[in-house]
């Protein structure tokens, strides 16, 4: 079987290494074209265009793959299989007709609950109780197709984006290998429509919702300093300071206090009056600064001790 695999950042590297390990033969590798990064903003390759010149193969890196020359080029790679995984491109319909097999998606949520750009943080976000990865053929709507095989897992209280980025990045790989194993045995998967009830968008991130309204229950709050971390990373104001806010939890306290002022300060954290209870900050960043505990925060600023401010 020839796969062509698509797909650009760090989560869908293990999904490359799957396709590889499976016996399939990986002809070609779609990722996106070099970006500048770095504070030298130079251009970069992806992770998976990393990945993939390391392995030995062959890397394909369209604007677009709308345009004729585009599809003629997929095409002559004479692809029984297109694997996607985070590429980043709309593919139109004449390239998802192009594989006899057709092609295949792995999305980082539990279908149709958060189809689009940010399943991960938006499920941490709403307060989800799990999450997981759904094996999916691909149609021309977004993250509309039948779902060919899932996998689930909890999302701890103590989840971040990042950790739960990696554990579905795993959990992708897995699905994504149990597919592959069981279509080179023959089998034909299951394909299973998705259900229209429940359907809801994980809209791209905007780097505006990482400020912190504390106006806001403290339960929310948490979340979305969960959620951001690593990126885009919430921020606040600690004492007129503005802040990156790396750790935080919410606290079941009763105040009168103005939204965002000091209650307390302690070497076990620094709580903020909320809209509904207090977010107990552990980690934090100052402008300029790295990442440093609430205890070695107020070393730098002692005045935050005592009295509520």
């Amino acid at each position: 079987m020839r796969i062509v695999f698509a797909g650009t950042p760090e989560f869908a590297v293990p999904c490359l290494q799957a396709c590889r390990a499976s016996g399939a033969q990986v002809v070609a590798v779609y990722t996106q074209p070099d970006r500048p990064a770095g504070r030298g903003r130079k251009l970069a390759p992806s992770p998976v265009k990393q990945a993939a010149l390391a392995a030995g193969l062959a890397v394909e890196q369209p604007e677009s793959l709308k345009s004729p020359e585009a599809r003629a080029r997929l095409a002559g790679h004479a692809p029984d299989l297109l694997v996607v995984v985070a590429y980043g491109l709309l593919l139109p319909r004449k390239v998802l007709a192009i594989p006899p097999l057709g092609c295949w998606n792995v999305h980082a949520s539990l279908l149709p609950r958060w189809r689009g750009a940010a399943p991960i943080q938006r499920a941490i976000l709403a307060g989800d109780a799990e999450s997981g990865v759904d094996l999916m053929r691909m149609e021309a709507g977004l993250d509309t197709g039948p779902v060919l095989l899932e996998k689930r897992t909890p999302i701890g209280p103590d989840d971040t984006g990042g950790t739960l980025h990696d554990r579905l990045s795993l959990l992708g790989a897995e699905v994504l290998a149990e597919g592959l194993r069981r279509t080179l045995a023959g089998q034909v998967l299951a394909a299973t429509p998705q259900p229209a009830e429940g359907v809801t968008y994980a809209h791209k991130l905007d780097k505006a919702e990482a400020r912190l309204d504390f106006g806001r229950p403290a339960i929310e709050l948490e979340r979305t300093v969960r959620a951001f971390d690593p990126w885009p990373v919430a921020e606040g104001e600690i004492g007129g300071e503005s802040v990156r806010i790396w750790s935080a939890q919410a606290i079941d306290r009763h105040h009168d206090a103005t939204p965002g002022s000091v209650l307390s300060a302690s070497r076990n954290g620094i709580e903020l009056a909320c809209g509904n209870g207090a977010l107990r900050v552990t980690a934090l960043q100052r402008p300029g600064g790295k990442r440093i505990s609430a205890a070695d925060y107020l070393n730098a600023r002692p005045e935050l001790r005592g009295a509520p401010k």
